[in-house]
């Protein structure tokens, strides 16, 4: 394979090794990742993340990003890291991911280093909470699909199950070479948005962006499952507002986002 070519496992592995030295990378290749015509938007967040890394280690511990899902992402993909500011705790970092010629993925990553705390609020934990070891798998699509780069287990149980809301255990099959940021950040974009359960009819829907922070440094869970939990927040006129939350195999929260979808048909 390649260097810059990403299989459809070890994709931490294969991120590491993308072709370029900085501020500008060529990752080639991304077919398991893939969902119809796009790439997953939490691996492209996640190259562009490792990007940035890869660019400038001397970084502080990632924060928060804002992120901007502009145009289809395909197999072939460019990608520029800048930066926009740095202070002396945090630093502002700007990447651009194009594909195809075009500007598709538009991303802006706050690093910062941590400082004595003036005062301190615990994470919160997950309400309705059922251990992913009492729920039952899940299976993947046909298909050439990136779902099928995870494992999937129900979230919670059949009468705890909301309108608007999906929730599910997710862990993925091959976590070789990935940092516990970058792994969040690959994996919080897994789940459809809540408001598909919602729908009157099946249709396409579309992320348009996704806002999220990170709820501690160094993030940890057990055997490598996350719970994940999509949760529209209002949805009409083709729109719907999504709240993003995932917490640790224990309950603990450790990613809260914001996420704006497109709802067609």
């Amino acid at each position: 394979m390649e260097a810059g070519s990403i299989s459809e496992r070890a994709i931490g592995l294969q991120a590491a090794e993308m072709a370029g030295e900085g501020p500008a990378f060529t990752v080639r290749g991304v077919d398991g990742w893939l969902q119809g015509r796009t790439m997953y938007g939490g691996a492209s967040s996640f190259l562009a993340y490792a990007a940035a890394r890869k660019a400038r280690p001397d970084l502080p511990p990632l924060r928060g990003a804002q992120i901007s899902f502009l145009a289809p992402v395909g197999s072939d993909v460019d990608i520029a890291v800048s930066s926009v500011r740095e202070g002396k705790s945090v630093a502002n970092i700007q990447t651009d991911l194009t594909s195809g010629g075009n500007l598709a993925h538009r991303a802006a990553w706050v690093f910062g280093s941590s400082r004595a705390s003036n005062g301190s609020v615990e994470a919160p934990r997950a309400d309705n909470f059922v251990p992913y070891s009492d729920l039952p798998e899940l299976g993947s699509p046909e298909g050439l699909h990136f779902v099928k780069n995870f494992e999937l287990r129900r979230g919670e149980a059949k009468e705890d199950r909301r309108p608007g809301v999906v929730r599910r255990w997710v862990r993925l099959r091959d976590r070789s070479g990935l940092d516990p940021v970058g792994e969040l950040v690959l994996i919080g974009d897994t789940l459809p948005p809540g408001s598909m359960r919602a729908m009157e009819r099946m249709g396409p829907i579309s992320s348009i962006n996704w806002a999220f922070t990170l709820l501690g440094e160094t993030p940890e869970t057990r055997d490598g499952w996350w719970l994940l939990e999509t949760a529209s927040n209002h949805m009409a006129d083709g729109f719907s507002s999504e709240t993003l939350r995932m917490w640790n195999a224990d309950g603990v929260q450790v990613m809260h986002g914001l996420q704006s979808v497109a709802i067609f048909g």
